[in-house]
């Protein structure tokens, strides 16, 4: 028997899908990013399911800092969040980062209804031969990256030459960075990015009801 996750919930409990949002790799489930897209995605009545973790949420409670745990120890727990919270069939998974990038890593094989990537890693910033693309060629769920046209992790003239499945539609994020940041003389705010991704998203899950 697994431990029970502390998620952290927002909007319509009666939601036709839930949308699973892990953390990026060091900032938590409530860092000002997740709490404005979470309050965004509940704003347009979807049910948000925020977790952390294990290495995180050790973190929470003692205040001190470490990093990541590999793939092989995070993978199997998100196993763990889907069991928790009903099973795969009316549930997004997804995450900010590095949450994301290990959603879309057990996508196929838990058989969620869909994937959403906050700011995919591409590569590492300034490492563009240090691909993480090579299990999206293949991806079978329906998946929607949202990706700053700014970000470091991989650009929109890179992103365009990497083998991505079919099943991956992208959503630009103007101007920005890894956080959806834009600079200021862009003319937008970081809010509105958020928003803008959060209407995605929306749009998104909306295909994905049958």
């Amino acid at each position: 028997m697994t431990d029970p996750i502390n998620f952290m919930f927002d909007g319509n409990e009666e939601a036709k899908l839930t949308i699973a949002l892990a953390h990026g790799a060091g900032a938590p489930m409530d860092s000002p990013f997740m709490n404005e897209m979470a309050e965004c995605l509940a704003a347009r009545g979807w049910r948000v399911a925020r977790f952390e973790f294990p290495y995180m949420a050790k973190r929470r409670m003692d205040g001190k800092k470490r990093g990541p745990d590999r793939a092989p120890v995070l993978i199997p727990f998100l196993g763990d969040v889907v069991t928790q919270l009903g099973g795969p069939e009316k549930l997004i998974l997804g995450g900010k980062s590095m949450g994301g990038r290990m959603a879309s890593m057990v996508a196929d094989d838990l058989g969620v209804a869909g994937l959403v990537c906050l700011g995919y890693p591409f590569h590492p910033p300034a490492k563009p031969e240090n691909l993480r693309t090579e299990h999206l060629a293949a991806l079978k769920t329906p998946a929607l990256i949202c990706h700053g046209t700014r970000d470091p992790f991989g650009k929109p003239d890179e992103i365009e030459g990497y083998d991505l499945s079919e099943a991956i539609k992208m959503h630009w994020v103007e101007d920005g960075e890894h956080d959806f940041k834009p600079r200021k003389n862009s003319g937008r705010t970081q809010s509105q990015n958020i928003g803008d991704a959060a209407k995605a998203i929306s749009d998104f899950a909306n295909g994905l009801i049958k």
